[in-house]
């Protein structure tokens, strides 16, 4: 590709240039181009963002080829930008070469103002649904462009809900809604000096360069040092149309993996929505139905996803993540990755990929980083101890851990720095949480599924996570965890295990994992691929002896000194040192010989 092209359409950027247009829009172009049904869109390429880094009016000299692109939208949709009648909606969203999930901002539903709110009523037939898109790209854009404080949305929606005396969004009525939007752009006008950006045009610049400064924003840069990723590469940005999940009962949202994220188990594994938006399942705002209820619910759509994520697995030589909308009872795919995994499922998806005949032996052995080996080396609680379940969540990542507890991510940290172990608990964890959850032991949320944000970062961080645990009233203000007429507060010790979804109290046993045999084989492959040996710093016959069972080869590195300060041999080499004259001295090793034997 020409360095001087900065966007590209889906129908003509190179699939296998990632660096240029990022994993997200690499992606989207390879199934567009392969006829999958995906969304129409164009991608504006890594290098804009590392030029707006440097000087932000690369703006202008890109925006002729913006408004080319949304032109060439436009047609291929039957949709117009800022149409009164029937508007183009778009979704503006990040893309890096590598992928960082949730880590980047994202502007859904974008191109909303008075009057093509009033169009896309009418065009859908469904009124509640137009407001309440405007009201979810108010809220987005105000937090996401200008840094309103995003609690004051929520707060004035949870006043909405409990005024209209529903539990969920989707339930608030229209009329309810037109009421929140003129308080939302209240709540904009308050904070930021403005009105609400009226024009299309403005809102898509806006968004766009949100998305590029995004690449710096302190949860992206964390995670980028946690998972050594090239500070320089830059985010692309994807500029998709909208489709709509939340347009009724033929509609729906959802996230799935082509095989068992946690476990590796090939089977077709995620979460769904009827009614929804994306951000729904991953924000963790309602708790999602398991994949396979789709089946019953939509069996012609189920059929169709399960022939393309198979398909998709089978393109890429990996296990993916894919994130899908049904508009009307049509199927589209929004984006298809590499999916995060625990290091058992990493071990178990390889060796099950040999088998199959979809990798070899030497790309196995890249698909179990050294990271996920540690983490194969995890505790797991004692099934012989005796636990106190307090409450029980969904399984979200495995291996257990064990903590203080704590209610926020600065606080976690600021523990672990002193040396105190923690387990985080939220309601729900967002993209700012990550370095807490670095930090502690492992996380509880009270909702949430399997593919939210914390079961994702998580899993790819081998922390222990239960989620959607919604017997437990978390409480962040207070700094309570209330289930039933049971309270623990901050510092109170409690266990996750998110092998089991189970919550205990206190300090629960734990014990060592041990090797599986498909793990067996991954060293075994490591073995018959490798140039150089491992060999180990191994000062006592135990730790050769555990060395040996890890499949070193030999011994490095070996320090005298610490065969002789055991508790028995310490005492005995002490007095040896001190001794005076030769029958001394003798006597003295005659005793340690002794203890060696």
């Amino acid at each position: 590709m020409p360095s001087e092209k900065f966007v590209y359409s889906l129908r003509d950027g190179d699939g296998s240039n990632r660096l240029l247009l990022g994993g997200k829009g690499a992606n989207l172009c390879t199934m567009a181009q392969s006829g999958l049904p995906i969304p129409a869109g164009f991608v504006i390429t890594t290098e804009v963002c590392r030029k707006y880094m440097a000087d932000p009016s690369i703006m202008d000299a890109i925006w002729d080829d913006v408004k080319a692109s949304v032109a060439r939208l436009e047609k291929e949709t039957g949709k117009g930008f800022n149409d009164a009648k029937n508007p183009l909606l778009v979704s503006v969203r990040s893309g890096a070469p590598i992928s960082m999930p949730g880590m980047m901002e994202t502007i859904l539903n974008l191109g909303l103002n008075e009057e093509t709110v009033k169009g896309l009523a009418q065009a859908s037939g469904n009124k509640r649904f137009a407001l309440d898109s405007y009201r979810r790209f108010i809220q987005m854009f105000g937090s996401v462009v200008d840094e309103v404080n995003f609690d004051l949305f929520e707060e004035a929606l949870a006043n909405t809900r409990k005024a209209a005396g529903v539990e969920q969004d989707y339930q608030i009525p229209a009329e309810a809604l037109e009421k929140l939007l003129v308080e939302y752009k209240a709540i904009y006008k308050k904070a930021t000096g403005n009105d609400f950006p009226s024009d299309p045009w403005v809102q898509l610049r806006r968004a766009i360069e949100a998305v590029f400064k995004s690449w710096n924003i302190p949860r992206a840069v964390t995670y980028r040092k946690i998972n050594k990723i090239d500070d320089s590469l830059g985010t692309a940005v994807n500029v998709i149309e909208m489709i709509f999940g939340n347009l009724g009962d033929d509609c729906g949202t959802g996230v799935c993996f082509t095989r068992n994220p946690s476990t590796g188990e090939n089977k077709l594994y995620g979460e769904f929505l009827i009614n929804a938006q994306g951000e729904d399942v991953v924000a963790g705002i309602r708790t999602p139905m398991p994949i396979a209820e789709l089946a019953q619910k939509m069996p012609e759509i189920y059929k169709q996803l399960c022939e393309i994520t198979s398909n998709l697995e089978k393109t890429y030589h990996d296990m993916q993540d894919v994130e899908f909308t049904i508009e009307r009872g049509k199927l589209f795919i929004l984006q298809t990755r590499a999916g995060k995994r625990t290091a058992t499922a990493a071990v178990k998806a390889a060796v099950d990929m040999v088998n199959e005949g979809l990798i070899d032996t030497k790309t196995a052995v890249t698909r179990v980083t050294p990271e996920q080996v540690e983490m194969l080396l995890h505790r797991q609680i004692d099934k012989s101890a005796k636990l106190d379940v307090i409450a029980k969540g969904l399984p979200a990542s495995p291996g257990a851990g064990a903590g203080m507890l704590v209610f926020s991510a600065d606080e976690a940290e600021e523990w672990a720095k002193k040396g105190k172990p923690t387990i985080l608990a939220r309601p729900e964890t967002s993209p700012d949480d990550i370095h807490g959850l670095a930090a502690s032991q492992g996380v509880v949320t009270s909702r949430g599924g399997m593919t939210s944000h914390a079961a994702v970062v998580a899993r790819g961080m081998g922390k222990p996570a239960v989620c959607g645990c919604e017997s437990a009233v978390i409480d962040v203000e207070k700094e309570t965890l209330t289930v039933g007429d049971r309270v623990f507060k901050k510092g109170d010790w409690v266990t996750v295990d998110g092998t089991t979804g189970n919550f205990l109290a206190g300090e629960a046993k734990m014990v060592d994992a041990t090797f599986t045999d498909d793990f067996k084989k991954i060293l075994a492959w490591a073995d018959e691929n490798a140039k150089l040996q491992v060999w180990t710093n191994a000062d006592t016959p135990e730790d050769a002896k555990r060395a040996r069972e890890f499949g070193a080869k030999g011994v490095g590195l070996c320090r005298t000194e610490h065969m002789f300060m055991g508790v028995d041999r310490l005492p005995v080499m002490q007095s040896l040192i001190v001794a005076l004259g030769e029958a001394a001295r003798k006597e003295r090793k005659h005793a340690l010989k002794l203890s060696q034997n």
